[in-house]
C-alpha cells in the first residue's frame, strides 16, 4: 500500500491511498466467508460453497462493494499511522479509482492539529488575589458546622427566610393542570432556591395552611419553556435551632477540647481553601494569556460538531421543540442569535484550549500514569457522587476513558506552563507555584482544564 500526504489548510489534510489487489486478498476471502454463510447452494454444506459460485449468485460487483467497504477503515487507518498524521474528528473518503483485479485508490480529507508555535513560559506573567484569611470566613466556616449540628422546631408564625417547610405544590398552564408539577409532602429550606422560581418569594410571610399563587417558567415536561400559575400551600414551618459556640459544642463537633482549637483548626482550612481557589486563579490566568498571545488555527469541523453538540443538548431539555427553548430563553433576557453565537465563541475557546494544551504537553513530553488516571477518575466519581465502579462503567460504556486520559495530560501540560511563569498577587508578593502545582495532584488538575473538559479530539 502507497499513501501520500496533501496539506490543504493548516488544519486539513487529504490522504491518498493505493492499495494492490493483492493486498486485498484478507478481504476478499472474509467476503466470501460471510457470504457463503449466507446462501445456500444446492450439493454444498454450509459455508462450504465455492467463491466462483458465490460470486455468480450475488454477482462481482456487490462482492467488490463488500469487499472495499470493509477494506476502507483498516487501510485510512494504516495511512494515517504510517505518515504520522495527527488526524482529528472523521475523515470524508472518496474512491478515486477502482480497477478490478488491479488497484484500489481512495482519497481521505480529514482535519488535523496544526502545527503551533509556543511561547517561552518564562515570559508570562500573571497577577491574582492574595491569600487572606478573615476573622468572617473563618465565623462562617464556624457557623455551618453549627448548622450541621442544628435542630428543627416547629413554630407558630409567618415564614422568614431560613426556615424549613413541608409544602404541597400544583401548576397549570392556560387552565390546564400539569401533573407532573403536582407534589405533596415536599421538604424545603426558604431562600436555597433549589426548587422553582419564584417560590422562595411567594412563601415568606405565609402560615401554616396557607396557600399562595404565583407565576413561573416550567423548565422540564410537555409544558417546559411555559408560563405557568403555580399554587403552594405551606404545611408545617420549622426553624434550626443552633448550638452554641463553646468548648462543649467544640467537644461535639469535632476531635477539639476547646472552642479556640476548633477555631484554629476552621483558620487552616480557610487558608487551605483560599490556596486552591488562588491556584485555580492562576492557572485561569495562564492560560487566557496563552490563548489571547498564542496563534492557534481552528479546525472548521471540529468546532462545528462543538457548536452541535451544544446546541442539541441544550433543546433537547425542550424536547428539541425550538419555539418552546425560543421562548424560555426570551425569558431569561436573551435570543436564539445570541445564544448561537455564545456557543460558536464557546465552541472556539474549547478547541483551541485543547490543541494548544495537546500542544504544550507534547512538547514537554507528558505522560500519564496508571495511578494519576485512576486519582481522576476517583476524584471526578466523588464529585458526581457516584460509586467508583458505577463511574467507569459509564464512561467505558460512553468511550470517554480516552476524554479523561486527555484531560489529565493537558492539566499536567498547562502545570507546567504555569511553573515556568512569573506570578505575583496584587500586594506585589510572589506568588510559589511550585507549592501549590509541584504535586501536580488529580483534584488541582481537574481544575486546570475545567474550562476545556469536553469530548477527546
Amino acid at each position: 500500500m502507497k499513501s501520500t500526504v496533501e496539506q490543504l489548510s493548516p488544519t486539513r489534510v487529504r490522504i491518498n491511498v493505493e492499495v494492490p489487489f493483492e493486498e486485498l486478498k484478507p478481504d476478499f476471502d472474509k467476503a466470501y466467508k460471510a457470504l457463503a454463510q449466507q446462501i445456500r447452494l444446492p450439493g454444498f454444506r454450509p459455508g462450504k460453497a465455492p467463491a466462483k459460485l458465490l460470486e455468480a449468485r450475488v454477482g462481482r460487483g456487490a462482492v467488490l462493494e463488500q469487499v472495499v467497504n470493509d477494506a476502507l477503515p483498516g487501510r485510512y487507518s494504516e495511512a494515517v499511522t504510517s505518515s504520522s498524521v495527527k488526524a482529528i474528528g472523521q475523515p470524508e473518503i472518496e474512491i478515486t479509482k477502482l480497477e478490478d483485479g488491479d488497484v484500489l485508490e481512495f482519497a481521505a480529507e480529514v482535519d488535523v492539529r496544526p502545527e503551533i508555535t509556543l511561547p517561552d513560559y518564562s515570559t508570562l506573567a500573571v497577577e491574582v488575589d492574595p491569600v487572606e484569611i478573615t476573622d468572617e470566613a473563618v465565623d462562617e466556616q464556624l457557623l455551618s458546622l453549627r448548622q450541621r449540628f442544628g435542630t428543627l422546631t416547629g413554630v407558630e408564625r409567618a415564614v422568614q427566610d431560613g426556615d424549613f417547610l413541608s409544602i404541597d405544590l400544583t401548576a397549570t398552564v392556560d387552565g390546564e393542570p400539569v401533573p407532573e408539577a403536582t407534589t405533596s409532602g415536599l421538604s424545603h429550606e426558604v431562600g436555597s432556591g433549589q426548587l422553582i422560581e419564584g417560590l422562595d418569594e411567594a412563601v415568606i410571610g405565609l402560615k401554616a395552611g396557607e396557600s399562595k399563587d404565583f407565576p413561573s417558567t416550567l423548565v422540564a415536561g410537555e409544558f417546559a419553556g411555559k408560563e405557568a400559575v403555580v399554587t403552594v400551600t405551606v404545611g408545617t414551618v420549622k426553624e434550626r435551632e443552633l448550638p452554641e459556640a463553646d468548648d462543649e459544642f467544640a467537644q461535639l463537633a469535632s476531635e477539639f477540647d476547646t472552642l479556640d482549637e476548633l477555631n484554629a483548626d476552621l483558620r487552616e482550612r480557610v487558608g487551605r481553601v483560599r490556596k486552591v481557589e488562588q491556584a485555580g486563579q492562576i492557572r485561569d490566568k495562564v492560560l487566557e494569556q496563552l490563548l489571547e498571545t498564542v496563534e492557534v488555527p481552528l479546525p472548521d469541523a471540529v468546532v462545528k460538531a462543538e457548536v452541535d453538540a451544544a446546541q442539541h443538548d441544550a433543546i433537547h431539555g425542550f424536547d428539541h421543540d425550538e419555539e418552546a427553548f425560543a421562548k424560555a430563553l426570551e425569558d431569561q433576557g436573551t435570543t436564539r442569535e445570541e445564544f448561537d453565537k455564545d456557543a460558536q465563541e464557546g465552541a472556539e475557546k474549547s478547541v483551541k484550549t485543547q490543541l494548544l494544551l495537546d500542544s504544550i504537553a507534547d512538547a514537554e513530553d507528558v505522560t500519564v500514569g496508571q495511578d494519576e488516571l485512576t486519582e481522576r477518575i476517583l476524584f471526578q466519581a466523588q464529585r458526581y457522587g457516584m460509586p467508583p465502579e458505577q463511574f467507569i462503567q459509564q464512561i467505558q460504556q460512553a468511550g470517554q476513558l480516552g476524554a479523561v486520559f486527555a484531560d489529565v495530560r493537558r492539566g499536567k501540560a498547562l502545570a507546567t506552563v504555569v511553573e515556568q511563569a512569573k506570578v505575583t498577587d496584587t500586594t506585589g508578593a510572589e506568588v510559589d507555584t511550585a507549592e501549590l502545582f509541584g504535586g501536580n495532584d488529580a483534584e488541582g488538575d481537574d481544575t486546570a482544564t475545567d474550562s476545556a473538559e469536553s469530548e477527546d479530539k
